[in-house]
């Protein structure tokens, strides 16, 4: 798609909120006075001016998570001045949280993200309406909490909500504002088929394998990176909401953090896909649970045979002859470790089978569960009696022994 096509499509849609939500004369008495001097800096903009600024003070956003990137999102957007800002998020807020998610602060930990993020937010700017659903965003509740907003921007990381997300702004006919992130690179896109452009089931039809790809907790994530994606992601919401510049419609922009690269990649939209095409197949909500073989609150292959980490302990404890595995990476179990557990990183297991005897039972653990859950599954298979450690090595942390860090 050209990129005067873009501009004209991205100015269409910031047109069509605007006549939804009605127009006044473009003078300074649309404002009060607080909010004449918090958006001087807007208004100073020849290409955005009042006009752009009253068009964010009529508009809507929902955004799906108050974690990461809902935290760079939401404060860029509040502090902007868009008008209604929903979150969707069911989570509370843990210490691990915050070396990244700047909504919150020591004095948060235990509260719930929503009533958190809330207050900061309505503390950053008092003008604006926030609405904070406490539920997970699930097939059967998805339209009715997205219905009436102008546009999405999905701050998860886990596939079922992601394509549950993209899902509904197509029938909705709303953009999805896109992002993810992984240790040291993050992507951002705007999937918007009513624009001309592509949906996420485009680009990805179908999910990875479940477990094969490690989330934030498993993975780990530098605490800066959300903040560039995120802002990313908030600064693709204003363009479309305002019709200044060209959106990320039809471009997906990935970020090296280590090397300072940016890359763009051009998508284009499938004209059998099975939710944008030109034969849709699926015109609502469906089992992405099921759809992605995962749920959508992180709890990696529950199928496989595990027990609890007070259960690990009372094994060592009575010195039962079992193999203890830790499946993840060396610098991990250099920050720390549980005694007696033997080293293979997950990615090391099939190349180091001669060293787990299949005449022994096997108990497997991790950081939180997942590495070690998929390594017990591909033990299983090759004939050994494989057992999960639920919860992995920061359960034991947080249940059995705090000298342990917990990461």
């Amino acid at each position: 798609m050209s990129r005067s096509v873009l501009h004209s499509a991205n100015q269409s849609f910031a047109q069509s909120q605007n006549d939804r939500h009605g127009s006044g004369p473009l003078v300074f008495m649309n404002f009060s006075p607080e909010e004449r001097e918090r958006y001087a800096r807007h208004f100073s903009l020849p290409e955005f001016g009042v006009e752009g600024q009253r068009r964010l003070k009529g508009s809507s956003v929902l955004c799906i998570g108050a974690g990461g990137l809902g935290s760079p999102i939401t404060m860029y957007l509040a502090a902007a001045g868009v008008g209604h800002i929903g979150i969707v998020d069911a989570d509370t807020v843990d210490a691990s949280n915050l070396q990244r998610q700047l909504l919150f602060g020591t004095a948060d930990v235990g509260k719930k993200k929503i009533d958190a993020a809330a207050d900061r937010l309505r503390d950053l700017n008092p003008t604006i309406k926030v609405t904070v659903h406490d539920e997970v965003f699930r097939s059967d509740n998805a339209m009715d909490l997205a219905r009436g907003y102008d546009l999405l921007i999905d701050g998860t990381d886990n596939f079922p909500t992601r394509y549950l997300s993209n899902d509904v702004a197509v029938f909705l006919g709303i953009p999805n504002v896109y992002g993810s992130i992984f240790r040291f690179e993050g992507q951002v896109a705007v999937f918007a088929p009513k624009l001309g452009g592509p949906c996420y089931r485009c680009l990805f039809p179908n999910p990875p394998e479940p477990g094969s790809v490690p989330n934030c907790a498993e993975g780990g994530v530098l605490g800066v990176l959300p903040g560039v994606i995120g802002s990313l992601q908030a600064m693709e919401a204003i363009k479309l909401l305002t019709g200044i510049g060209e959106s990320a419609t039809g471009r997906l922009l990935h970020y090296d953090a280590l090397a300072l690269k940016f890359r763009e990649f051009k998508l284009r939209r499938d004209s059998q896909c099975p939710v944008c095409g030109d034969n849709p197949s699926i015109t609502e909500p469906i089992d992405y649970e099921q759809f992605c073989g995962m749920p959508a609150i992180p709890n990696p292959l529950p199928n496989v045979p595990a027990i609890d980490v007070h259960e690990l302990k009372a094994k060592l404890d009575r010195n039962e002859d079992f193999q203890f595995i830790d499946v993840r990476e060396q610098d991990e179990n250099d920050f720390c470790k549980i005694d007696g557990a033997k080293l293979i990183p997950l990615g090391e297991l099939l190349e180091r089978l001669d060293e787990i005897e299949k005449s022994k039972p096997v108990i497997v653990h991790c950081k939180v569960g997942g590495r070690s859950a998929r390594a017990v599954e591909a033990l299983i298979a090759l004939g050994y009696d494989a057992t999960n450690v639920d919860g992995g090595i920061n359960a034991w942390s947080a249940e059995i022994d705090d000298s342990v860090p917990l990461y």
